[in-house]
């Protein structure tokens, strides 16, 4: 049970927030979270006040509902909240009612990611699920924009790839976010530029050539990587979730709205699915012991 007060408040907000930013990457670091925030005011600015008000509507939400503190100061809470309110401020044109929306998902999304922890257990991890679900509403209310053209650069596309995890197309805030990467887990930062490289690679061999230079080809990849490349996972099976990522970016792209991270999502629960069901083949095939 959670209770209705404002107990056990976060000791470091600033803290939180920051770690909020990283989460977006499955990492937990503060200044990882400082250079993502960073990527965006430099490169986006109309975008950061929302992304810190989504962030920000979700600490509160979960501090709110009393959820366990070591996780909303982890940022289990605000990633969701920060892509949503990116998301928000990017498509929607500006309005008197564009902050209570914004804070309004951001509450939501961290309902629903505590609920999916709970319920979602080791197989149905909620990742950015939540964030997919609200996007996906939000698109529906928005007019669809066209891409503008972008230089075939391939530094530059690695680059698209791993910022537009977080909706930037600029290669300044893909380099600020591997650094941020780099300062908290340099494996697994260089496995997200594998695996945008992969990414990009693909589209442009499939003839994607707009998509591969804007990096729409990398960030599920990248994101894909990233899930199981901090978890030690041997390297055949972040690959594997690199190849599982880009199978399924297709076919959410027959979708009338975009598919988001919507694929990386959907992979990693596969992922996950079939090494259970790896385990439980395995346990039952196992020798028993006669006594």
């Amino acid at each position: 049970m959670y209770t209705k007060n404002f107990i056990n408040p976060c000791p470091d907000w600033a803290t939180a927030l920051f770690n909020g930013f990283s989460q977006v990457l499955l990492l937990r670091n503060p200044l990882c979270g400082l250079c993502c925030l960073l990527a965006i005011l430099l490169t986006a600015p109309n975008l950061v006040g929302g992304a810190l008000l989504g962030a920000l509507a979700g600490l509160l939400t979960a501090q709110r509902r009393g959820y366990e503190r070591a996780d909303r100061q982890a940022g289990l809470y605000c990633y969701n909240g920060v892509l949503i309110g990116l998301l928000i401020s990017a498509v929607l044109p500006w309005s008197a009612i564009l902050p209570p929306l914004i804070i309004a998902a951001g509450g939501l999304s961290s309902m629903l990611t505590h609920q999916w922890r709970k319920r979602g257990g080791k197989l149905l991890i909620a990742y950015t699920a939540p964030f997919v679900l609200l996007g996906w509403a939000t698109l529906l209310l928005a007019s669809p924009a066209a891409n503008g053209p972008v230089e075939a650069d391939a530094a530059y596309a690695l680059l698209r790839g791993v910022g537009q995890i977080f909706l930037l197309d600029k290669p300044m805030a893909g380099l600020l976010i591997v650094i941020g990467l780099y300062l908290a887990n340099p494996y697994a930062a260089t496995w997200a530029l594998i695996g945008s490289a992969i990414g990009g690679g693909i589209a442009l061999l499939a003839g994607e050539t707009q998509a591969a230079w804007l990096g729409l080809y990398g960030f599920n990849a990248a994101l894909a990587a990233l899930a199981f490349s901090r978890q030690g996972e041997k390297p055949w099976v972040t690959l594997l979730a690199i190849a599982c990522a880009l199978l399924l970016q297709p076919l959410f792209n027959l979708l009338p709205i975009a598919g988001l991270t919507a694929p990386f999502v959907v992979a990693c629960w596969l992922l996950h699915l079939g090494s259970h069901l790896a385990q439980l083949n395995q346990r039952r095939n196992a020798p028993r012991l006669h006594s």
